[in-house]
């Protein structure tokens, strides 16, 4: 691994400084043995000191330190072993995408409790990202809002499709009920016309028996006397009445 010189010389700086990038490497279970402070190019004096029989990296020309290949040494030698590149991982790649999204991270480690001075990050672009920050909060509480009407919505729509569905049965219910009772066949017609039966039956006058001994016998209707006048023929006029009191006059003169 190569200090922290040589690797701002030749490539840039760094991130991780040499420290670190040596536990990382420790830490590899593929790693045997860490050399620090390694020369940028390896000499074969370097290989024979260490006893490295083998050199791994991509098999693209490395061009740095004044030379189109660094490797090109080890490769003519027969110690060179080509490993295959991952496309979009590398240490360039890595940069690129933070530098791409400096104002995402910068605002997240000041929402984490990093100082605007720990971040290198001006006065300005410190109250600039905090204001986006609250308004990111914002836009998060509507979202919240948005979603929880959206589901009171649907529970609403679900419960009125229930009441709906139930109301329907009901009324269903209570017209089956109302025809059962008060329909052209129902309950409520028969139980009228069997009080009607009643009534009839209650008002009406009952006949007399056959085997009544009046049965068939007129009855006798004593003579009236023929003074008598009877409410439907009354006299027609006065002198018809006087001729039949004359004549019953004479009449009973000649029973005498």
């Amino acid at each position: 691994v190569c200090s922290d010189d040589l690797t701002h010389k030749f490539k840039g700086f760094t991130v991780m400084n040499e420290t670190e990038r040596y536990e990382a490497l420790r830490h590899c279970r593929y790693v045997d043995e860490v050399i620090r402070d390694a020369p940028w190019t390896l000499t074969p004096e370097f290989l024979e000191k260490h006893k490295i029989d083998f050199v791994a990296h991509d098999d693209i020309p490395y061009s740095s330190a004044g030379s189109d290949d660094v490797y090109k040494h080890i490769k003519e030698a027969g110690m060179f072993v080509p490993t295959q590149r991952t496309e979009g991982i590398s240490t360039s790649d890595i940069i690129t995408r933070i530098v791409r999204d400096y104002d995402v991270y910068a605002r997240r480690n000041l929402q984490r409790g990093y100082t605007a001075k720990e971040l290198n990050v001006s006065f300005i672009n410190e109250k600039k990202y905090r204001f986006q920050n609250q308004v990111d909060k914002m836009k998060e509480k509507v979202k919240n809002v948005e979603e929880k009407s959206k589901e009171f919505v649907y529970k609403v729509e679900e419960k009125s499709h229930d009441l709906i569905q139930k109301w329907e049965e009901k009324s269903r219910e209570f017209i089956g009920n109302f025809l059962e009772l008060f329909g052209p066949d129902g309950a409520w017609k028969q139980m009228f016309q069997e009080r009607s039966g009643r009534m009839l039956q209650a008002f009406s006058p009952r006949q007399s028996p056959n085997s009544s001994p009046t049965r068939g016998r007129s009855p006798s209707r004593s003579p009236s006397p023929p003074w008598v006048f009877n409410k439907a023929s009354p006299p027609s006029s006065p002198k018809a009445a006087s001729a039949s009191l004359s004549s019953m006059s004479e009449g009973d003169e000649d029973e005498k």
